[in-house]
């Protein structure tokens, strides 16, 4: 048995598997084929031709723990979901965030409150992407990526698997951490490899590419391959790797 609000919208072709809840002022489009078990929450807007697996979660409002850095305590708009889009099995997309056109969400990620994500962008399985985010469109963050709160990450940016972006040098035992706190940026066609770790307020500029493991400490110059812990120049980034050559 579902449950479906009567001021819910519904457009035509939409197809709603078994135990599902669709909250009031829910706006869905055509061809739209929602699985077992999801709930859509109050004043989410579905675009078209868009597929939402079993056990998902969407337009969740925030928790607030006592001593998180977050106070705000205001309702987030709602989440708006683009045409085309494919959201997997138990994936949560909190209030007050938006997903482009295309997008593929895949099973168990979750992408947090007032943060979008660009067109044609993937989240690979169980990535995270935290509040207050921006990520761009033809982005790919693969399988167990982190990007932390505050961060921004240009177009055709590419995140492997494991990676750890952080927004906090004091490790959470300062107030002194609150005048830090941020996030990181990665500009465009930036590429991070599997299980590096970028630390908090770094720059990854256009057409870097991080190796695997390493640990990043200082802004990188454009069009250069850093690697080490800490991360250091290695060499220029080869002519036919360059996203301008693709």
């Amino acid at each position: 048995m579902n449950s479906v609000s009567y001021k819910a919208k519904l457009g035509k072709n939409v197809k709603i598997g078994e135990f599902t809840v669709i909250k009031e002022k829910v706006s869905i489009g055509d061809n739209v084929i929602i699985g077992n078990n999801v709930v859509i929450h109050e004043g989410t807007k579905i675009g078209n031709n868009i597929r939402i697996d079993d056990n998902t979660v969407i337009g969740k409002q925030p928790m607030r723990s006592a001593n998180s850095i977050f106070k705000d305590d205001d309702r987030k708009d709602p989440a708006v979901i683009g045409d085309g889009s494919i959201i997997g099995a138990c994936v949560i997309i909190y209030a007050g965030s938006r997903i482009g056109k295309g997008v593929l969400m895949a099973d168990l990620s979750t992408i947090r409150e007032d943060s979008t994500v660009g067109d044609n962008t993937i989240v690979g399985r169980s990535a995270t992407i935290e509040n207050l985010c921006k990520v761009g469109a033809n982005c790919k963050i693969q399988t167990n990526a982190y990007i932390t709160a505050y961060s921004e990450l240009g177009d055709y940016v590419f995140i492997a698997p494991g990676v750890v972006t952080t927004n906090d040098n004091f490790a959470g035992r300062s107030k002194e951490r609150f005048k830090y706190h941020k996030g990181v940026i990665v500009k465009k066609g930036g590429r991070i490899a599997a299980n590096a770790t970028i630390m908090s307020g770094i720059t990854i500029n256009e057409d870097t590419l991080v190796a695997a493991g390493s640990i990043v400490t200082k802004d990188t110059p454009p069009q250069k391959i850093v690697m080490g812990s800490p991360a250091k120049v290695h060499k220029d980034v080869p002519e036919d790797q360059l996203l301008e050559n693709q």
